[in-house]
């Protein structure tokens, strides 16, 4: 197994000039007197095995972290227009890499690496590490609460180790990344500031483990989709070329979001977008009307009517005569399990968070958004929408406990501050964009230009 540094931050964050932060930065791979170095260093590195597809896949787990500043931050004190006693913001990124034991016959660059983040914004990726694709899995209930501890972490046999090795990271300020110093919540929450971090991370990375030659990908979920097309151009831009993107649950151009449609007025296809989704989870729940159908041929024939007769009747708003209106409320209940009336109400624009806590209202009941087959209690019956997610607060516990149960007794990490699973950063984000040739930044983001 490779050995490597470890980088781990301090509860507690020193006030560094910017000569202090570059020396840290340059000397982390030592330890030395604390007012030189804004986090903590130490090492861990350990070897595991885990079964994909009947073969066993020997690999090694390297920990670390690797500081990131600002766009424009330049390493040269002297060319520096800022206050010298005010510390410059810095960012600390923690990662947890898998890398396979290499083919003796084959060369070491020709092993992809992967390189996976959740979304949020402000959420770390315990979910898609400890949930998805690393060498061992969080066993959780699938669709009701999972009981208290003690949870169970288990050899994942859909791990994606066996075609590449893996690259897990914490955003700034979430897991056990850290942010640090003046405004560095602006420095580092929004579009582009979080993209330029990412960018620096990566180029970091493959100095770090000689993987500068090897094929490389990302893997994004939900935000992590938006930052997954930033990183594409901003990283071309450093000559670094992508063989590959994979995007999971995406959201590149956020007037197409399901969350809030309403604020955008004249905007409809989030509506259009959403209806499989709704239809999909109304099946699951048994809510439609009739006998259960074959959810492949039903969200077939909710998409062509999603795509055809839906958006047409959204797009004439106003003008559409009282007898298609009806018609319309009409096919939407038989799709979504919604009253009729209440369609009708909402004029046939249903946002995400209303469907998701009216499919079972007459239960007192909501029903999960990253996850529509959980459900949990209305607190609020009459609310628009729940204040909560019952997906989130039946396997969140399981996560967080797990991960952090499995980084100190099997990673080796002797972590004495809090794993953060979000940074509670998305009222923060500055999510204005300026995409490649505009001349200024959108409002609404819309990461498909880049």
């Amino acid at each position: 197994m490779r050995i490597a540094i470890v980088s781990l931050l301090t509860v507690t964050f020193l006030a560094l000039t910017p000569r202090q932060t570059l020396a840290a930065e340059e000397n982390s791979a030592h330890t030395g007197n604390a007012a030189e170095q804004p986090f903590k260093v130490e090492q861990a590195s350990t070897r595991g095995s885990v079964v994909i597809g009947g073969k066993r896949i020997d690999y090694e787990a390297v920990t670390g972290t690797i500081l990131v500043h600002p766009k424009g931050w330049d390493d040269v004190a002297a060319n520096r227009d800022v206050d010298p006693k005010a510390p410059e913001p810095v960012a600390s990124m923690f990662y947890v890499a898998y890398f396979a034991k290499p083919d003796p016959k084959a060369p070491r660059t020709t092993r992809p690496v992967t390189f996976f983040f959740n979304g949020g914004p402000g959420s770390s990726t315990v979910w898609l590490h400890m949930g998805a694709f690393g060498p061992k899995r969080v066993r959780t209930a699938s669709d009701t609460h999972t009981p208290a501890a003690p949870y169970t972490a288990i050899d994942n046999e859909f791990s994606l180790l066996d075609a590449t090795d893996m690259i897990f990271i914490d955003a700034p300020g979430t897991g056990f990344s850290r942010v640090a110093g003046k405004d560095r919540q602006k420095a580092f929450y929004g579009v582009d500031p979080d993209a330029h971090a990412f960018t620096d991370f990566i180029r970091q990375f493959l100095g770090r483990h000689n993987s500068w030659n090897s094929p490389k990908f990302l893997f994004g979920e939900s935000y992590g989709t938006t930052r997954s097309a930033l990183l594409a151009h901003t990283l071309q831009q450093q000559s670094i070329d992508l063989n590959g993107v994979m995007l999971l649950s995406q959201i590149l151009m956020f007037d197409g979001s399901a969350d809030g449609p309403e604020q955008n007025p004249g905007v409809n296809l989030p509506y259009s977008l959403a209806l499989p989704t709704y239809a999909a989870s109304a099946w699951y729940h048994r809510k439609l009307p009739g006998a259960q159908r074959d959810l492949p041929g039903l969200l077939a024939e909710v998409e062509q009517f999603a795509t055809h007769d839906y958006a047409v009747a959204l797009m004439q708003g106003a003008s559409l005569n009282p007898e298609s209106r009806q018609a319309v409320a009409e096919k939407l209940h038989q799709y979504t399990g919604l009253p009729v009336d209440y369609i009708l109400k909402a004029d046939l624009r249903i946002n995400g968070g209303t469907f998701s806590q009216q499919l079972r209202a007459s239960e007192g009941v909501t029903i999960g958004r990253l996850d529509t087959r959980f459900s949990g209690p209305a607190i609020d019956p009459l609310s628009k929408e729940a204040f909560y997610d019952p997906q989130a607060s039946a396997i969140s516990s399981a996560y967080v406990a797990t991960l952090n149960d499995y980084v100190r007794n099997d990673l080796k990490i002797a972590a004495d501050r809090p794993f953060k699973p979000n940074a509670y950063a998305e009222q923060r984000w500055d999510f204005r964009h300026r995409p490649p040739g505009a001349d200024e930044a959108s409002v609404e983001t819309n990461v498909i230009p880049d």
